[in-house]
């Protein structure tokens, strides 16, 4: 293979960048992401902001050490596009965002009952346990942002993050904790004693179960590396995403403790998000790993999807 350095030709894309320089030179071997370097520093401009994509067909450029000049089709001279993706925000610092709203707003609500409510009535075992579920549930998806998960994708564009918060805060967070704090609500009677323990089963079990299929995600990518694995054992062996399907047994636990319209709302929009997301990634282990991955005919629910 040689080593000399081919020239490729830079165009901007979009929204000017004042620096762009209108030529890069890098060697076949090297990786996209060496272009995405050499292109950044020339520019003055962070690496995440920038797109770069292929003057012939238009076809993204992946900022991946494992992906070639060479494999990617850019010979001599050939074009490329480079566009300003605009402000971007690390995914880790998106998602402890996204969880901190139900942390608030919970405690919030239980906290200040007296004043949202105009009750003194003090608040019912069954509204104590919902707030304690809850916080836990977050409390463990912060704990494991910052310690478990390791992100594919290093920034988003700033500008989401209200609408990727959206879900946590208005759904999760004001939705919920509106209704079952309520005088008046479901949690405010009283619940057989059997279903709250088979709830604060489900809701352990599934809590659990999701934890360890997140230890066995983390252990398929290196700290700071975008390679991928074929994840197996805990529920990957049926389904591709038991992490969703655990996820979702974890909140049947907090439904049937809160037995409100607020959580069924929030259920049904996660649970959908999820199965979309399930079938995507059982598409792409298959484009990815072809005959090394066993297709899977359920993606999130056994026998059902």
């Amino acid at each position: 293979m040689s080593s000399s350095h081919i020239t490729l030709a830079v165009r901007p894309r979009g929204k000017p960048i004042k620096k762009v320089p209108e030529e890069a030179q890098v060697r076949p071997q090297d990786s996209t992401a060496k272009l995405y370097e050499t292109i950044a520093a020339r520019s003055g401009c962070s690496v995440h902001r920038l797109k770069i994509t292929k003057g012939s067909d238009g076809t993204s450029l992946p900022n991946a050490e494992d992906v070639t000049i060479e494999r990617v089709g850019l010979r001599e001279q050939s074009t490329v596009y480079v566009k300003d993706l605009g402000p971007q925000i690390a995914w880790r610092t998106v998602f402890i965002v996204e969880y901190l709203g139900p942390l608030l707003i919970h405690p919030l609500f239980y906290l200040l009952r007296p004043y949202i409510y105009r009750t003194d009535e003090a608040p019912t075992s069954l509204q104590t346990l919902s707030l304690v579920l809850i916080t836990i549930h977050f409390i463990k998806r912060e704990l494991e942002t910052v310690f478990v998960h390791r992100f594919s994708l290093a920034t988003m564009p700033a500008r989401n993050i209200v609408k990727n918060s959206f879900h946590y805060w208005a759904l999760a967070g004001l939705n919920i904790a509106y209704w079952i704090y309520a005088p008046n609500a479901p949690t405010a009677k009283p619940l057989n004693p059997i279903v709250t323990l088979a709830a604060i089963g489900m809701f352990a079990f599934g809590e659990a179960a999701n934890f360890l299929t997140h230890l066995r995600l983390r252990g398929l990518r290196s700290s700071g590396g975008k390679e991928r694995g074929i994840p197996t054992g805990y529920g990957f062996d049926t389904v591709t995403c038991p992490n969703y399907l655990w996820e979702t047994v974890a909140w049947a636990g907090i439904l049937l403790v809160t037995r409100s319209w607020g959580t069924v709302v929030f259920v049904l929009v996660a649970v959908g998000q999820m199965m979309a997301w399930a079938k995507k990634k059982e598409n792409k282990y298959r484009r990815d790993f072809g005959d090394r991955y066993t297709k899977k005919k359920h993606a999130m629910f056994p026998g059902l999807f």
